[in-house]
């Protein structure tokens, strides 16, 4: 494959991957918004919803936001947050300040593992209704957009974008180290799905764990056809979760927020699928890897 080839790739990777991106954040701004200026008890319950032991504000959070004497109370912080995430969201889709954002949100989705309420102790008694499974857990499909986003940022904003309209540079890139970052963030999220899909509040996209984990472990080990169908098996899951997750008395809006996440999920799937995730650190390499030392410390031997 020639330079130009392989530009041509990285472009559309990144125009993949940022469009699965904007429509978590422009879905999720839209939803929070249309709760948060609405009326009174969808507002108070938003508000509530977030505040309380089921939400995803944990007490020193709250404590550090909130201080005596904060301009910020929970509504404003809460809009604020809504608007930039549907600001930042719509940024994203067509393609404007899209390393910025990648590189702010690679960070910011870390906070929504620490700020999360649980209770895991145990046998403890429980006060109030509260996760219990470990928030890394509940949170890992957060933590898989943060690795979409580091990968992003690498990217670049890709094809038809804005970015690529007002700010024309090429940067060399290569895609093995992001390939691999790209197929354990999404690996992981399976592996997590099956392994502890019993506990309370994972996700297992309304799948059996058995089913999910081979295919986490295929993303992370598996070489580069292995890699591309567990990214088939992924987006297939996907849509199973999509399809039974479609509530029609519900409104589009909260029927697109109860699956927001799978757009970016589905989107490296989609990329691994077309360019693959790279060769290092597959069950191969590995393998080789510790080969060649055991190896080196015969021959020092």
């Amino acid at each position: 494959m020639n330079e130009h080839q392989h530009g041509i790739r990285l472009e559309r990777a990144a125009a993949m991957l940022r469009i699965g991106m904007g429509l978590v954040f422009v879905i999720g701004g839209l939803s929070k918004l249309s709760q948060l200026l609405g009326p009174a008890q969808a507002h108070d319950a938003m508000v509530a919803q977030y505040l309380g032991g089921l939400g995803y504000i944990n007490a020193p959070f709250q404590q550090y936001l909130f201080f005596e004497g904060s301009p910020l109370s929970p509504s404003v912080f809460l809009t604020l947050l809504s608007s930039f995430e549907l600001v930042s969201g719509i940024a994203l889709l067509v393609g404007l300040f899209v390393r910025p954002l990648a590189l702010f949100y690679g960070f910011l989705l870390w906070t929504f593992v620490v700020s999360l309420p649980t209770h895991t102790v145990p046998g403890g008694a429980q006060g109030i209704a509260t996760y219990t499974s470990p928030a890394i857990f509940i949170q890992i499909r957060d933590i898989a957009l943060s690795g979409m986003m580091f990968v992003l940022f690498n990217l670049g904003a890709g094809a038809r974008s804005l970015d690529q309209r007002l700010f024309p540079h090429v940067v060399a890139v290569r895609w093995e180290p992001l390939g691999v970052l790209l197929r354990v963030s999404l690996g992981i999220v399976f592996i997590v799905a099956g392994f502890f899909g019993g506990f309370a509040h994972i996700a297992t996209f309304g799948a059996t764990p058995w089913l999910l984990a081979p295919i986490g472990l295929a993303l992370i080990f598996g070489g580069p056809k292995v890699v591309r169908a567990g990214g088939v098996a992924a987006i297939a899951v996907f849509v199973w979760f999509v399809a039974h997750k479609l509530n029609l008395s519900m409104s589009v809006i909260a029927n697109l927020n109860g699956f927001k996440r799978e757009f970016a999920l589905a989107a490296a799937a989609a990329v691994l699928v077309l360019y693959g995730g790279g060769e290092s650190f597959t069950l191969r390499d590995l393998l080789r890897r510790a080969g060649s030392y055991r190896g080196r410390r015969s021959i020092e031997a």
